[in-house]
């Protein structure tokens, strides 16, 4: 067996308006795909993040809270790769999305930092 990548990453959020308008017009991630499920009463947006990743981002009703504080098993992160950090922390502060402080990732000498999406789920910008 071989893998060839990742083919998608799958968000549940909990108000659908609200991620949408995070992920499409503060994080600038392209509409692929936008579908209403009325059977789930359930969103699924397919987002283009960067040359050909992608994102779906469901909606259900109620759906349970995600556990992030402390870290629990599981999916610990997304980590965006950016050119500039400074610009990337910059833009995001600009639109309110508070970004903690810059580190240097001492195995690899690059810079990276972390901020969160409307469910506190933790986004890491790592500098290229």
């Amino acid at each position: 067996m071989k893998i060839d990548k990742i083919h998608h990453i799958a968000i549940i959020c909990s108000d659908y308006e609200k991620s949408r308008h995070f992920y499409v017009n503060l994080l600038g991630f392209s509409i692929i795909q936008e579908t209403y499920r009325e059977l789930r009463d359930s969103y699924k947006l397919d987002l283009l993040v960067g040359n050909g990743d992608m994102i779906e981002l469901f909606s259900f009703p109620s759906p349970p809270s995600r556990a992030s504080n402390p870290e629990s098993c599981g999916l610990r992160h997304l980590a965006f790769q950016v050119k500039n950090i400074e610009e990337t922390v910059d833009y995001l502060e600009s639109k309110g999305i508070s970004v903690e402080a810059v580190r240097l990732d001492e195995l690899t000498g690059k810079l990276f930092t972390f901020f969160k999406d409307p469910d506190n789920l933790p986004m890491e910008i790592y500098q290229s």
